[in-house]
Order: structure tokens, then C-alpha cells, then sequence
């Protein structure tokens, strides 16, 4: 008897799911069945999406694949992506070097599409999907190998519909922004008028090689398996190259080295690595939605990214017709990557390091060549290897935009803060952060009232006015980071004297009684605006700390003037608001805010798309649920500082904070029931809690000093472990998923 290669494999690993009584920290025990668990976060689809931001996707840093039917036309979409495959025309333009489209597969069956269903296994990071025609069914199983460069898809097909066709069809190798620019939603752009088109693929048998016309090579190598009349396995690899020309053969190596593994084996693979994966940290919560949209973002950013792959540019793996083909330093990579520190996933965060301290030379050359000595930036946009055109001086350029790169800064700082490493600190950081803010540091000047003055730049997406609150944050934010490195790490910067005095005489953030932070001096917020931008010392820099009764009316004002301008406000707007809500501890505005994204913005796979898909704003979703569950700023580890009233239930294992602290908790009825803590790296550890009376148990009797209202130092070493419970409760400490959650929330549903 035939049995399905998928069905066959997952027999075989059906175990590797379940993890019984499995100890997490002293006195807690973990009861995951891991398999059962992602089972019930799976997106699921009663009926053919037909979109981008509708359809399956799947993906390992490199590699993307989406599949959904085809609009208008009786054939199902197979759209294959690439990171890699960009432009290379001199500039750093979005005509000039932006990513591009490889193409799709189209399967065209022999009957009409009248329904059908998908699944994404998140725990196998495989797709499942049936096709019904008028002349019968095609089964499709679907995987982007966790490693190799390769993908599969396995059909298998009733005898009406045994010979579908397959059919390759490359894509128009021009910039996606060109391409949009030529439909009627892109009538706003207008592209160069001597935009030169890249020639079209040349299609051979199981071969498509795109040549570009300033040099560099695509190749999608495809090969086709038939084990008998009903079923067939297409393997798919995609390689670009470039200045040199051996794509074709990467491709086609990738594809041999796929087919010629044992099925078994090749998908054991693949499976093994997503099931290490997911465990790493663990996240229940008595809201099925949310507990789904968090698993679902997990999925998507291991789909993203990778170690040693690419950045997470506006559209990840799953390129597509979009005025946005590349990467957005204004506030979509910073939003993108926030949520891997605390989920405890900073192996994915090496794409970020990577592509920032990998291109050192880039970042200076987008310098105005007067500057380069000793400084670096970056623009609004980039190709994923930091080449974005130079960017612009202040006071003299048009609305220069030069924040982006000590923004970018802020995220690799609590990438090491989670981390603790300082040879990453020294080595890396360090270096990329004083020429960043080196950059400022030649255009402020002192005026009559004694203060350092910043000329006129550009607060993202508003418009430009001097002494802007957006870089004054920033530049506030880098000399005081600058100054705790040099003193963490022991080194006599020359620099240190002029940090100082910027610190203690820059002009004040400019403010109002009326709107709180303004745009900038004399730049009152008058019209409706997503960007929060003018709020970056509130969040995420923490410069105005909300324990302070000023700073706090300060805080409250600002977000409810910029909130009352409805009109221009998007998704990323909501989990900005919801975010500063948390840090305020007002988990219900929290949750509201976040509401919003979930009810008008949010698509039914969970991306997401302002005049064209972007990937960061339901991953920046995230941050703000964590957020409302754990914060680390300003030295303290805050548990359940902002939890809405409706979050009544709630446990996570392993979340990590600032410090390099491993951080579990569980929350039944509305109280909390115990919370541990892990040292990795020794650093002082504060925590603040709710729990009244607590007591606190490990490997030793630890020193414990209450320095304020619940809020306790403990002498934690690198590698201890502390139970933190109320005083007298013996009752087990379990983490375990909730019961009767509501599962399955995502993907499309029919109307019935």
C-alpha cells in the first residue's frame, strides 16, 4: 500500500513533539506537548486565497515561496522569492538597486478550481493543501528546506486530474517600484525617464536564467520526480550571482544535492531545526487571537531570517509588485527586529549585525564625501547591503534624514544588552555608534542661550525643522550610551569631554503645554501623522522616565495630542501607542491600541500592507504584547507591569530581558503565581513584582534588598536561577498551555 511521503515522514517523528514534565527552573515543571500545542496555532484557509497578503507562505531566509490560486484565472501560484537577487546599477536608488522578482510556477489543473483548503503546519513549517476541481482533487504538500537552498512541492492528484499541467513563468526582471509605477495605484511614482529594461529570461527545460543588464545572474533550477500516474515531486532551487557568473551552477548544485538525499532524510532535516527552534521560549495566554498572531510572528521571522542570511527588508522572502523593494531604515527594520530579544531568538538577529557590521565601507561611502573621515550613516532606503546614496546635511540638504543609523544603533544595543557580550560591545558596537553620532556632532552650534543647537533636519515622514526631537533623542541617547561604554569598558575616548558636554547643554526636548513634544523648535504637530517619531524619547529610547510625575504628564500629553488626528494614523501607529501605553502601565489602552491593528489592519495570514506590502508592523504587534508583559528598562525586570484586565490567564517560559536574563511566570485569575529568573551573564538583577510577600528560593540563600515598593535586588551569578513566589504557597509551579483557547484563528474562513 502507497503511503505519502509527508504522512510517512511525519510517522516517524510523531514524537518529537512531546515534551512531558520537563524541568525549566527550580521548583517549576513544564508540560508541553509541543506538537499538540503549534497544532492549534496552525492558520488555516476553507477556501483559496488569492492574494499576497492572503496566501500561505513559507520561507528560510532566503528562499520564499507563497502559494495561493491565481485571481481571475483557473490556476494555483507557486511565487518564488530570493533575498539575494537585486539590481546592480550604479546609485543607490530604488530604480537602481532594488531587489527583484524571480518569478512563479503555475499549476493548471484539468477541471474548473470550485474549492478547496491550506494549512500552515507551523510545527513542520510545511504546507498542506487541497485542490477541488470539477474533474476532482490535487493534494499539495509544500516545504522551504530549513537548509538547503531548495523547495519541494508534492502533488497527488485523483485520476481526473492526473495530468494537470506545471508550468514555469519568470517574472519581469525590472524594479518592482518601475512596475507598480505602471498600474493605476503607482500612478504616484514617476520612475526615470532613462530607466533602462532588464532582458527577459531565457526558459530551457527544468532552467530559467535572468541576465541583468548591469551585470549579475538568476537561475531557477527545477527538476520533476514521477513515483507513479498520480503523484509528483517538484524541487525548485533559486541562486543569484554577482559580479560573477555562476548562479546557473549553484542552482543547479542545489537542486542535485536535494534530489540526490533520501526523502527521509532531507525532511528529518528540515523538521529538526524548526523543532528546536520554537521551544527555545514558550508564550500561552487566555486571548486565542493573540496567542495565535504571536506564534504565527514567531513562524514568519524564522521564515525571514536566518544566521548568516539575509536582512529583513519591508517584504522578507515574499517579494512582490510593490512601490518598497527594498530596505527601510526610517522604522521598518528597527520595528522588524524588535520582538527576537525577548522571545529569546538573537541567533536571528545576526542577519541585523550582519548587515550593518559587514558593511562598514557602505555606511561611510553614504557619508557626503566631506564627512567620511570618521563618520557613517544611512539613508531611508537601502539594498540589503547598506548601499543607500548619500545622505543629506543639515541645515543645508533638502530635508536631511540623518537619524536612520543611530536608530538602527539603538536596536544593535539591545541586541547586545540581551546578549551581555562585550567583545560584540567593543569590537562592533562601539565603533558603529561614535561614527554615527559622529555625524551630528559636526553640525551643532552654540547660540545665545548657552545650549548646543541642532540645524535643520528631518523628522521621519512629517517634514524638517531645527533642533528636531526626533535627533535630538537620538543624539541624547548615543553620547550617554557612548559614555556607559567607555566606562563599561574601560577606554579613555577622546571623545568623552565633548559627549559630556553635549549631554549637560543640549537644548531641551522642544514641547508645548498643549501637545507635549512638538516636531521640533517652532514645529508644532498640526496634522495627522503615523510616524511617532517626534516621540522617540518616550519610546523606545526610555530618555523620559515615566516614574517621574513630569515626564510622565509629559508622556500622557504628547501620545493623546498625536492620537486625536485620526486621519493619517496606520497599523504601526497602534502598536507605537500601544507600546507607550504599557510603558505607562496602562495595560487596557494597551490592549485597545493594539486592537486596532488586529481589527482594521491586519490580513488574514497576518502581513500586512500600506500602498503595498510591508512586513513590519504586526512583528512590532509583538513587541507590544511584550511590552505589556515584560519590560527590562532603565535596570529593572518589570513582570506583568501592563497586562490588560481581559488577560486574566497568562504564562510564558524563558522570555529574555535586558541583562541576559531568562525570565518565566505564570498568571492564573488575575494574580500572579510565581516568577523565575536566570542569570546568563551576572549583571545586576532588579525585578519588580506583584506579588505581595514574596519569598525567594535557589541553589543558595541569596542577599535580597527591598530598594523600593516591589521592587527587590537580588544577588543573582551568572548561571543561578531564583523561584520568586508568594510566602506559603506550596502549590505546584507548572508552565503549560491553557486549556480551551480558541485555536486556528488565522487564514481565510468561508462565509458559512
Amino acid at each position: 500500500m502507497r503511503i505519502h511521503l509527508f504522512v510517512f515522514i511525519a510517522s516517524i517523528l510523531c514524537s518529537a513533539g512531546v515534551i512531558q514534565a520537563k524541568s525549566t527552573a527550580p521548583g517549576i515543571t513544564e508540560q508541553i506537548d509541543w506538537e499538540a500545542f503549534m497544532k492549534r496555532q496552525d492558520p488555516t484557509w476553507d477556501v483559496w486565497p488569492q492574494h499576497w497578503y492572503e496566501s500561505a507562505f513559507m520561507g528560510n531566509g532566503t528562499l520564499g515561496l507563497m502559494i495561493y490560486k491565481e485571481p481571475d484565472a483557473n490556476f494555483i501560484r507557486f511565487e518564488t522569492g530570493h533575498c539575494d537577487v537585486h539590481d546592480h546599477r550604479p546609485g543607490g536608488g530604488l530604480f537602481e538597486n532594488p531587489r527583484l522578482l524571480t518569478g512563479h510556477f503555475a499549476l493548471y489543473p484539468q477541471g474548473t478550481v470550485t474549492g478547496g483548503s491550506l494549512r500552515i503546519d507551523l510545527w513542520n513549517a510545511e504546507t498542506h493543501a487541497e485542490v477541488i476541481t470539477t474533474e476532482g482533487t490535487i493534494r499539495i504538500d509544500a516545504l522551504v528546506h530549513a537548509d538547503d537552498m531548495a523547495m519541494r512541492v508534492h502533488t497527488t492528484a485523483s485520476d481526473g486530474e492526473k495530468d494537470f499541467r506545471w508550468e514555469w513563468v519568470p517574472a519581469d526582471a525590472q524594479s518592482p517600484r518601475y512596475l507598480y509605477a505602471n498600474t493605476k495605484a503607482g500612478s504616484w511614482i514617476t520612475p526615470p525617464a532613462d530607466y533602462q529594461l532588464n532582458p527577459p529570461a531565457q526558459v530551457t527545460p527544468g532552467l530559467s536564467v535572468q541576465k541583468l543588464t548591469a551585470g549579475g545572474t538568476t537561475a531557477v533550477a527545477w527538476s520533476e520526480k514521477k513515483p507513479n500516474d498520480l503523484e509528483r515531486i517538484y524541487t525548485v532551487s533559486i541562486a543569484h550571482s554577482y559580479p560573477g557568473d555562476t548562479a546557473e551552477a549553484e542552482a543547479k548544485g542545489a537542486l542535485k544535492s536535494a534530489d540526490s538525499t533520501p526523502a527521509n532524510d532531507w525532511i528529518n532535516t528540515h523538521r529538526k531545526w524548526w523543532h528546536e527552534y520554537y521551544p527555545k521560549s514558550f508564550l500561552t495566554i487566555n486571548d486565542g487571537p493573540k496567542e495565535n498572531f504571536y506564534w504565527m510572528q514567531m513562524y514568519k521571522l524564522a521564515c525571514a531570517t536566518r544566521p548568516g542570511r539575509a536582512l529583513i527588508d519591508n517584504t522578507g522572502p515574499w517579494l512582490t509588485f510593490t512601490p518598497w523593494p527594498n530596505a527601510w531604515w526610517n522604522l521598518n527594520v528597527q520595528l522588524t527586529y524588535w520582538p527576537l530579544n525577548a522571545s529569546n531568538h538573537l541567533d536571528l538577529a545576526q542577519s541585523l549585525e550582519d548587515a550593518i557590521y559587514g558593511n562598514i565601507d557602505n555606511l561611510r561611502a553614504n557619508v557626503p564625501e566631506q564627512y567620511r573621515e570618521d563618520a557613517l550613516a544611512i539613508g531611508r532606503s537601502s539594498d540589503l547591503n547598506c548601499v543607500s546614496g548619500t545622505v543629506g546635511i543639515p541645515g543645508v540638504t533638502k530635508n536631511p534624514e540623518v537619524g536612520l543609523l543611530p536608530w538602527t544603533c539603538h536596536n544593535l544595543w539591545l541586541i547586545y544588552r540581551h546578549k551581555m557580550d562585550d567583545s560584540l560591545l567593543r569590537d562592533k558596537l562601539y565603533p558603529v555608534l561614535r561614527q554615527s553620532i559622529n555625524y551630528y556632532l559636526h553640525f551643532l552650534r552654540k547660540e545665545e542661550d548657552g545650549r548646543w543647537h541642532l540645524p535643520t533636519t528631518y523628522s521621519p515622514e512629517y517634514g524638517s525643522a531645527e533642533d528636531c526631537n526626533f535627533d535630538l533623542a537620538l543624539l541624547t541617547w548615543g553620547c550617554r550610551t557612548l559614555l556607559d561604554i567607555t566606562d563599561r569598558l574601560n577606554i579613555d575616548d577622546p571623545l568623552r569631554d565633548r559627549w559630556q558636554d553635549v549631554i549637560e547643554n543640549l537644548t531641551p526636548f522642544p514641547q508645548s503645554e498643549t501637545e507635549g513634544l512638538l516636531i521640533g523648535r517652532n514645529a508644532p504637530y498640526t496634522f495627522s501623522h503615523r510616524h511617532y517619531s517626534h516621540m522617540l524619547a518616550a519610546y523606545p529610547l526610555y530618555l523620559l522616565d515615566p516614574d517621574s510625575a513630569d515626564n510622565r504628564t509629559l508622556i500622557e500629553r504628547t501620545l493623546a495630542h498625536w492620537q486625536s488626528m485620526p486621519k493619517g494614523l496606520r497599523g504601526y501607529s497602534s502598536t507605537g501607542a500601544s507600546s507607550i501605553s504599557a510603558m505607562l502601565g496602562k495595560g487596557d489602552d494597551a490592549l485597545n491600541y493594539l486592537n486596532q491593528l488586529f481589527d482594521t489592519f491586519l490580513a488574514p495570514n497576518t502581513l500586512y500592507r500600506e500602498s503595498g506590502p510591508v512586513i513590519e508592523t504586526p512583528l512590532s504587534g509583538v513587541q507590544s504584547m511584550f511590552d505589556m508583559m515584560l519590560q527590562s528598562w532603565g535596570g529593572k525586570i518589570r513582570v506583568f507591569p501592563a497586562l490588560p484586565s481581559a488577560w486574566q490567564d497568562i504564562a510564558f517560559r524563558d522570555l529574555r530581558t535586558e541583562g541576559a536574563f531568562l525570565v518565566s511566570a505564570s498568571r492564573r485569575n488575575g494574580l500572579t503565581e510565581f516568577t523565575a529568573i536566570k542569570s546568563l551573564a551576572g549583571e545586576p538583577c532588579v525585578i519588580v513584582t506583584d506579588i505581595p510577600e514574596p519569598t525567594f528560593t535557589g541553589d543558595r540563600k541569596y542577599r535580597i534588598r527591598k530598594i523600593a515598593p516591589s521592587t527587590y535586588s537580588i544577588d543573582l551569578r551568572a548561571g543561578e536561577q531564583v523561584l520568586i513566589r508568594r510566602k506559603g504557597d506550596k502549590s505546584p509551579c507548572i508552565i503549560a498551555p491553557l486549556p480551551d483557547s480558541p485555536a486556528n484563528c488565522y487564514g481565510m474562513k468561508s462565509a458559512s
